[in-house]
């Protein structure tokens, strides 16, 4: 038994409590959280700091880990696309090396829960080690041909089918955009998932032209197509914002993850929770910095009591994948969001967004989410001194 003790224990589905304790067995399963006063001063391991449960990270491509540096920054998504696309290729050593030591960074800073996304079999060895939960995406895009869905999909199977399962980790087929996935390979995905609760992930409103390509037939993505050859003739445009053509193909049964939202308005936000009890939505700040040089408007998602998590998505598009310093960045640039609903973004969210709430996310008797201490955390979250371990 251990009897860990600091200046502060945010169980997250409960109040905070000062000079709290948190007391766990061997293996970390959760037996009583209390106050210090409680206690024998001599049984207690004091910390100075916060205890926290561990971290969930909702969204991460951790196949694209061997690209740290590659991508430019800033210069929107429709080239950092065509950077990934055309920079991607490296060799087996070089992708399982980058892929193991993201692996290992994740797990020293805190995150115990992952939302991965995998358009190939790269980070399954990563993942079948169990060192932490997954839930792996297997990502499908036919690029809004028809004609192509059965043929992406039957790609796809072979990915999904190599995943072997592991204790407490789970996978899904998911579609990867709405200007990227045909009708047809939605009703592929939705069947394929029918008849069990899975998450669905999908990036969404992540730039001004995906908006613009459903709005009103017009855009870059026109330009983005036609250098790999592929024509949108058939394409017809809606006259919503994507996130409308999304709500229309997918199965509001399941869980659902929007990822990125970066343009995501009051109205998107309350259609998608009117369509379903089971939206969630996950923000990788500085992701969108590095490639959009903009962020969502945290306020519209606090007013319309969304339940937003958050990712690190992939070292393309990031410094390094550590959840507290996406922390950080949305409390730097909008200092309105407290610090409490930013960590409850960052653990129990996450944690329901998977499917991962029955033992990751909160301080509560019977799980086994992680204990983490943050120092520093006092002073300030975007303080250089705030960091996180695992106790």
């Amino acid at each position: 038994m251990f009897k860990l003790s600091a200046d502060w224990v945010y169980p997250i589905a409960s109040e905070p409590i000062q000079n709290g304790v948190v007391v766990t067995d061997d293996a970390g399963v959760i037996l009583a959280i209390g106050r210090r006063e409680d206690h024998d001063p001599a049984s207690l391991d004091v910390r100075r700091g916060a205890l926290v449960p561990g971290f969930v990270n909702a969204h991460c491509h951790l196949e694209l880990s061997h690209m740290l540096g590659k991508v430019d920054t800033g210069t929107g998504l429709i080239p950092f696309i065509t950077g990934v696309v055309t920079q991607r290729n490296a060799t087996a050593e070089v992708i399982e090396a980058a892929i193991q030591k993201a692996y290992a960074d994740m797990l020293e800073g805190g995150i115990v829960g992952l939302g991965d996304i995998s358009n190939v079999t790269d980070s399954f060895a990563a993942k079948q080690s169990g060192r932490m939960r997954s839930y792996t995406f297997v990502e499908l895009f036919d690029f809004l041909q028809n004609d192509r869905a059965k043929t992406v999909f039957a790609e796809g199977k072979k990915v999904y089918e190599t995943l072997e399962p592991v204790a407490g980790s789970a996978k899904s087929f998911v579609p990867h955009a709405p200007y990227t996935v045909s009708p047809h390979l939605f009703e592929k995905v939705n069947a394929a998932n029918h008849g069990r609760k899975v998450t669905v992930s999908i990036h969404n409103q992540e730039t001004p032209p995906e908006n613009e390509l459903f709005e009103h037939g017009t855009g870059g993505f026109y330009g983005f197509y036609g250098k790999f050859g592929i024509s949108l003739e058939e394409f017809r445009h809606t006259g919503q914002t994507s996130i409308h053509y999304a709500l229309k193909h997918l199965d509001p049964m399941q869980r659902t993850l929007f990822v990125h939202n970066t343009l995501s308005t009051r109205d998107d936000i309350l259609a998608a929770q009117a369509w379903s009890d089971g939206v969630f939505w996950a923000t990788c700040p500085n992701a969108n910095l590095y490639i959009e040089n903009r962020l969502p408007d945290y306020s519209a998602f606090m007013d319309c009591g969304a339940r937003v998590c958050i990712g690190t998505d992939s070292l393309t598009s990031n410094w390094q994948l550590s959840i507290l310093e996406e922390m950080k960045t949305i409390k730097r640039f909008q200092s309105y969001v407290p610090f409490e609903t930013i960590l409850r973004w960052a653990t129990l969210n996450g944690a329901q967004a998977l499917g991962f709430d029955d033992t990751l996310g909160s301080l509560e008797v019977g799980k086994r989410p992680g204990v983490l201490l943050l120092e520093g955390v006092q002073e300030s979250l975007t303080s250089s001194t705030t960091v996180c371990k695992m106790v």
